[in-house]
C-alpha cells in the first residue's frame, strides 16, 4: 500500500499536463511581452499618423484658402500675387513631402498591426491548449485523489493493532531507504536490496521466533518471513 501510495503521489506529482504546462507557461509570456511592444509601437504610429493627417490637411486648407483669393481677384497687386504664386509652389511642394511622409507611417502602421495581430492571434492558441491542458490536468488529479483516499483509507485500517515503536521503525527505514521499510524475505534473498543472505545469517533468523523483528545485517530494512523464505 506505501509502495502504491508513493507511485501515485509521484505520478500526481509528474503529471506530462504539468511540465507542458510550465512550458508553455513560459513561451506564452514571451510572446505577451512582444505583444505589449507591439501594442505601444502601434499606438505610437497611430498618434504619429494622426499628427500628419493633420498636417497635412492644415496645409491643404491654407492653400485652398490662397488659390480661392487669388481665383476671385481680391489679391490684385501684382508683387502681391507673385508672392503668393510662389506661396503655393511652397505650399504644393509641402504638401507632397507629407503625404510622403504620411505613406510611410501608414505602411509602418499596417505593418505594426500586422504583427500584432499575428502574436494576438499566438496568445489565443496558447490560451486554448493552455484551457485544455489545466481539464485534462484537473481530470487527471481527480482520478488520482480518489485513489489516494481508497489506498490510505485501507492502510488506515492495517495499521491498526501494529506496535507503535514497530511502526516508527518502519517510517523510519522507509524515510531513509528509498520508500521500502520492510521487505520479503523470499528464496533467502531480501526483497530490500536484493541481496542472497549466508548460511549462518538464515540459520540465526530460522530459530528467532515468528513475533520477534529480523532485520537484514546488509540494508537494516525489516525482513518479513514467509514460507518461500527458504529457512
Amino acid at each position: 500500500m506505501d509502495a502504491r501510495l508513493d507511485q501515485l503521489r509521484h505520478q500526481r506529482s509528474h503529471l506530462p499536463e504539468l511540465a507542458e504546462i510550465a512550458d508553455l507557461e513560459a513561451s506564452r509570456k514571451g510572446v505577451d511581452d512582444q505583444a505589449r511592444d507591439a501594442r505601444i509601437l502601434v499606438d505610437d504610429l497611430t498618434a504619429e499618423q494622426a499628427k500628419v493627417d493633420a498636417d497635412v490637411e492644415a496645409v491643404r486648407t491654407r492653400r485652398t484658402r490662397d488659390r480661392d483669393r487669388m481665383d476671385q481677384g481680391l489679391v490684385s497687386n501684382p508683387k502681391d500675387l507673385e508672392r503668393m504664386q510662389r506661396e503655393l509652389e511652397s505650399l504644393e511642394r509641402r504638401i507632397g513631402s507629407l503625404e510622403d511622409d504620411e505613406l510611410e507611417v501608414m505602411e509602418k502602421l499596417e505593418e505594426a498591426q500586422r504583427a500584432l495581430a499575428h502574436l494576438d492571434e499566438q496568445l489565443r492558441a496558447h490560451d486554448e491548449r493552455l484551457a485544455a491542458l489545466a481539464a485534462e490536468r484537473d481530470r487527471r488529479f481527480t482520478e488520482i485523489d480518489a485513489e489516494l483516499a481508497t489506498v490510505e483509507g485501507g492502510r488506515g485500517a492495517k495499521v491498526e493493532g501494529v506496535p507503535t515503536d514497530l511502526l516508527a521503525l518502519y517510517d523510519k527505514l522507509r524515510a531513509s531507504k528509498g520508500g521500502v521499510g520492510a521487505a520479503e524475505l523470499r528464496a533467502r534473498q531480501c526483497g530490500g536490496c536484493r541481496l542472497t543472505l549466508d548460511n549462518a545469517e538464515l540459520a540465526v533468523i530460522a530459530r528467532t521466533p515468528v513475533d520477534q523483528v529480523v532485520r537484514c545485517e546488509e540494508c537494516s530494512r525489516i525482513l518479513v518471513r514467509t514460507p518461500e523464505s527458504g529457512l
